[in-house]
């Protein structure tokens, strides 16, 4: 049970936001096999000057980035995270129109333990 955060220049329109959504869901479903119903994403735009980004880090010129965050449960192998990563900057070129060297992805690993999405208990282990 992935949750997404995405965060993206004031420069993108709804229609561009929501195919970002779900460019970045269908990777989840396709590369590391989530549910098509386990969909959780936080979606937003920031003003001017309130994403901070290195234009050429690494040798990557960017220019509008589109910031992912994804906290799921442990226990993807690198493999299927990276199939994950080349999967989302796939949809998002072909969908949203979006740069593949303006997607940064981060993902965060925790245990089903951490989770709770509703009634107040550990959802995945109660």
């Amino acid at each position: 049970m992935p949750l997404v955060t995405i965060d993206a220049g004031p420069n993108r329109s709804a229609a561009v936001l929501r195919a970002i959504a779900d460019g970045v869901h269908d990777a989840l479903v396709a590369a590391i096999g989530i549910p098509p119903g386990d969909r959780f994403q936080i979606i937003g735009t920031r003003g001017t000057g309130e994403l901070i980004f290195d234009p050429t880090y690494l040798g990557i010129e960017r220019h509008d980035v589109v910031f992912i965050r994804i906290t799921l449960v442990a226990g993807r192998t690198d493999e299927r995270k990276k199939a994950l990563y080349r999967r989302i900057v796939a949809n998002l070129e072909e969908k949203a129109g979006v740069r593949r060297e303006d997607v940064v992805i981060t993902l965060t690993e925790n245990s089903p333990v951490d989770w709770s999405v509703g009634n107040g208990v550990a959802s995945l282990v109660d």
